[in-house]
């Protein structure tokens, strides 16, 4: 095959991946039954948030990202939605800020203590009302601070400031799609959705199964697939290379992968049937070492590739396989891996039949692990914004704002030096102890970090 000689060259096609064991994993949780192609949880180097499954209501559960082992029954979780939580994302840019949508159609944005949650939190910061049917997606702005989208199934798209005054917030800032004279387009009701690097722009796939590319700041859609032999399900922007990926079906309803140039939909580059297995096939991206992971729902395999801009394009590197079905997964930011354990990826995998949430590392096998390896670890992404909303929304684009993974470099976020001094995790994803001096009221997290 065509991907042989690539994969000889490649410094990746050692990457394997290694879960953790159920003492190290999440275990007791009643995740959700919900039925919605979403991932259910959310990671970041402080906490997992992941929906579960409740009598009444919706609510999910938020846990320090180091409380591994059996979670009781009755941990306090998030519960202040009146309908089922379809999603959580954490803010990119505030750890300790999530946002949540839920059928009762409304978006809430909650602050979360910050040594985790000792009751269970009824009230939001902030509650997002415009939608007049269930929310399915939101999304975050990967560059502009306090910006969030979000898609309902009353076939609008809505893009919100959470910084304006007042816990509610009646109006959005931008509408990118709605209904015009009572006409319910299938391009609005959206299925997935993905930013650029800078967030100038949005890629979307629709309930048509076509993949289109939108400027979001005027609503104004900018291409449209035409591909008929390939009916879209999700959608990633392959940032650095100028790429497009989408997952869906053939015609002939086999899972498949298609690879489009992201300023030309007219025809993709590259397409390959992947199996004839029913489950969506949700696509993960890691723009500093250029990977790709797969991960079909109701699978328990994930594959890897390694993405380039030339042909062949595509490398197929290897595939984690476990017997247990996954229906949904998180993934760790770049700052929160364990640098100096080479993890170069890292999964939280939901696996419903035992109630468990996993860890699944991604790492690449090196001598010298106890040295930083900066091939493996560019600059990525941090956690301080680009632009404020108002400058985006007048038209600023700017690229994300980098930060190193050494960790003999001194963090320049004043957000790090307060997560280190806090006791709970460094930037690179290392649990330490409370500094001599620094009190807490919280026994349990103080317990937690001395098991640790």
């Amino acid at each position: 095959m065509s991907w042989c000689s690539s994969l000889r060259g490649s410094k990746f096609r050692h990457v394997f991946g290694k879960a953790a064991t159920r003492e190290h994993s999440y275990d007791g949780v009643p995740i959700t039954h919900s039925v919605h192609d979403n991932h259910y949880c959310s990671a970041n180097p402080c906490f997992i948030a992941v929906v579960t499954e409740c009598t009444a209501g919706g609510c999910f559960l938020v846990l320090p990202i180091h409380h591994t082992g059996r979670v009781v029954p009755q941990h306090p979780r998030v519960c202040g939605h009146r309908g089922r939580v379809l999603d959580v994302k954490w803010n990119p840019f505030d750890d300790y800020s999530i946002a949540s949508c839920s059928e009762d159609c409304t978006v809430k944005i909650w602050d979360i203590p910050a040594f985790g949650l000792q009751q269970n939190l009824t009230k939001a910061r902030k509650t997002l009302v415009a939608h007049s049917r269930r929310v399915a997606i939101i999304e975050w702005h990967p560059t502009a601070e306090n910006l969030l989208l979000s898609s309902a199934y009353d076939y609008k798209v809505l893009l919100w400031d959470i910084s304006q005054a007042g816990a509610v917030i009646l109006y959005p800032v931008r509408v990118i799609l709605m209904p015009v004279h009572h006409r319910y387009p299938s391009e609005a009701l959206l299925l997935s959705v993905s930013f650029n690097s800078d967030g100038s722009r949005l890629a979307v796939t629709s309930k048509d199964r076509r993949v289109r590319v939108l400027d979001p700041r005027a609503g104004k859609i900018l291409q449209v697939s035409s591909w008929k032999s390939h009916r879209a399900n999700k959608v990633l922007y392959i940032n650095g290379l100028k790429m497009l990926l989408s997952t869906g079906s053939s015609s002939w309803r086999h899972r498949q992968m298609v690879l489009w140039d992201a300023e030309d939909l007219s025809e993709p580059l590259y397409e390959e049937d992947l199996d004839g297995s029913a489950g969506v096939l949700f696509p993960f991206y890691d723009p500093d070492t250029h990977m790709l992971y797969l991960a079909g729902k109701g699978d328990g395999n994930i594959r890897f590739y390694e993405l380039s801009a030339e042909k062949p394009f595509i490398s197929f590197l290897n595939e984690y396989r476990s017997v247990l079905p996954q229906k949904g997964l998180g993934v760790m930011p770049k700052r929160g891996l364990n640098v100096m354990g080479c993890e170069v990826f890292r999964f939280y995998r939901l696996i419903a039949v035992k109630d468990l949430v996993g860890p699944l590392s991604m790492t690449m096998p090196r001598k010298k692990s106890e040295v930083f390896q900066e091939d493996l670890y560019p600059p990525t992404a941090g956690n301080q914004a680009a632009v404020t909303a108002r400058e985006w929304l007048l038209g600023i684009n700017r690229d994300p704002v980098l930060m190193s993974l050494n960790p003999e470099i001194k963090p320049e976020n004043p957000y790090a030096e307060v997560c280190t001094a806090s006791g709970r995790l460094s930037p690179i994803g290392f649990m330490l102890a409370p500094p001599a001096g620094v009190e807490t009221e919280d026994q349990d997290f103080i317990e937690l970090v001395d098991h640790h």
